[in-house]
């Protein structure tokens, strides 16, 4: 398992990496040419769609990174580091990017199955990110743990789901073949809460004195 960890944590941070780096830049240089703002331009016309937009991108690029620097050992044992980096994560989810990807999903145009993936995805990591919150101030810091497991496999949910994108695109026949935009939808999460359950069961608790 130590080196199945090892091999996930170097994947996610070079997604993580290439991902969030360039989201900023593109977003911050040049936002108006985004291809994907230029396909959304009825949604855009709205006034709701753009404020939505920029702090569920802008803020889900920080909580990637700040969650993916929570689980390494130079910072979990650093307790006031930690601490800020913890705020940090659950203020931007429950403040900025949860709230911008709901009002975001009430414009998906891929039908209802992407509609209900999307929203349950979100539902999910607004949850999770309280639940963990509402464990660490009550002591429980074994339920925390899980917690923010689970809220960050949601939280990279943004990060395999382009990934599969580019795997259909260049393996199979793009998004918009059938119903491949629907499965890259579940795919992009459901297997990663599988998976870090998966862990969570070989983790061993931490002893609380």
């Amino acid at each position: 398992m130590k080196y199945i960890s090892l091999i996930l944590r170097c994947f996610a941070f070079f997604w993580i990496f290439a991902l969030s780096g360039s989201t900023l830049y593109s977003y911050v240089t040049s936002p108006r040419s985004s291809f994907f703002l230029q396909i959304k331009e009825a949604a855009v016309a709205t006034g709701w769609y753009l404020p939505a937009f920029y702090a569920h991108v802008f803020g889900s690029s920080i909580i990637l990174l700040a969650g993916f620097f929570q689980f390494t050992k130079i910072v979990y044992t650093n307790k006031p580091l930690h601490r800020a980096l913890g705020k940090l994560y659950v203020f931007g989810v429950l403040f900025f990017a949860a709230p911008g990807a709901y009002i975001m999903t009430l414009f998906i145009n891929r039908g209802t199955g992407v509609f209900i993936s999307f929203l349950l995805q979100n539902t999910l990591w607004m949850v999770f990110t309280l639940a963990a919150l509402l464990q660490v101030k009550g002591g429980n810091i074994n339920g925390h743990i899980k917690m923010m497991n689970r809220s960050y496999a949601l939280a990279f949910g943004a990060v395999t789901l382009r990934f599969y994108i580019l795997m259909f695109k260049v393996f199979g026949n793009g998004v918009d073949f059938n119903n491949n935009y629907l499965i890259i939808a579940f795919l992009s999460w459901v297997p990663n809460l599988i998976l870090v359950e998966i862990l969570l069961r070989y983790r061993k608790p931490i002893q609380i004195n």
